[in-house]
């Protein structure tokens, strides 16, 4: 009973989990808003139920506008299957193409602005929540693999660029016990934190000085579903 959040530049990304089942997802593309992003449609689940639509997705906000032959080159596929999934990505909102920008030879990609979640909660069959499930982990799969790729570039780095950087990067866990209202009441001040300070972020990419970040925030009970230590 988890939902997971995956949202582009124009509302980045964060995640949460309300209830003690460790799956978790993605949803379908909405335009912004100041509520939580809408659930991800059956159909379009299924579409992103890939793993290369999922790493299409995952490299565009970091990324920016992409073409199919850039994202064949990143990600070690032709630019006709890459050109292929960006199409049915397309077709479900959660990619569109760049306006004014390309040629009918060369279409520039881009994530559709807005958020959307994917849910365990409510499937209506074993499948549907287990394509929810797949989907959520190979996105927390890639998170993971950003998250070491950073901390590997780090090793070498100079002293000049760390200096730079310090205190722009934490990686904060904490345990405690709690109840799951007292949870939900925490997930719900990190929508309103998020909303005030990372929402105004958005469409950032052009102006001077600017480089692509990643936020994470995470809250999720460490037990499974039968109430036994993960």
């Amino acid at each position: 009973m988890a939902t997971a959040r995956e949202d582009s530049a124009a509302h980045e990304a964060d995640q949460d989990a309300a209830a003690a089942d460790p799956s978790a997802a993605p949803p379908s593309a909405a335009p912004p808003s100041a509520g939580p992003p809408a659930e991800l449609a059956p159909a379009a689940l299924r579409a992103l139920a890939h793993p290369l639509r999922i790493r299409i997705l995952d490299l565009l906000p970091s990324h920016g506008p992409l073409t199919a032959s850039k994202l064949g080159e990143i990600v070690g596929e032709s630019s006709g299957s890459t050109s292929y999934h960006l199409r049915q990505l397309a077709k479900h909102g959660l990619v569109r193409e760049v306006e004014g920008r390309g040629t009918a030879r060369e279409r520039w990609w881009e994530r559709t602005p807005g958020g959307f979640s994917i849910s365990t909660v409510g499937k209506d069959s074993p499948a549907s929540r287990q394509t929810a499930e797949a989907v959520n982990i190979e996105f927390l799969r890639l998170r993971h693999e950003r998250v070491m790729a950073f901390v590997r570039a780090g090793q070498g780095a100079d002293e000049e660029t760390l200096k730079k950087w310090d205190g722009t990067t934490t990686f904060f866990s904490s345990n405690k016990w709690a109840t799951p209202e007292q949870m939900r009441a925490i997930v719900e001040a990190w929508g309103r934190f998020a909303t005030e300070h990372i929402d105004p972020l958005s469409s950032q990419e052009e102006a001077p000085g600017m480089v692509p970040f990643e936020i994470h925030f995470d809250a999720f009970p460490t037990i499974d579903p039968q109430g036994n230590p993960l």
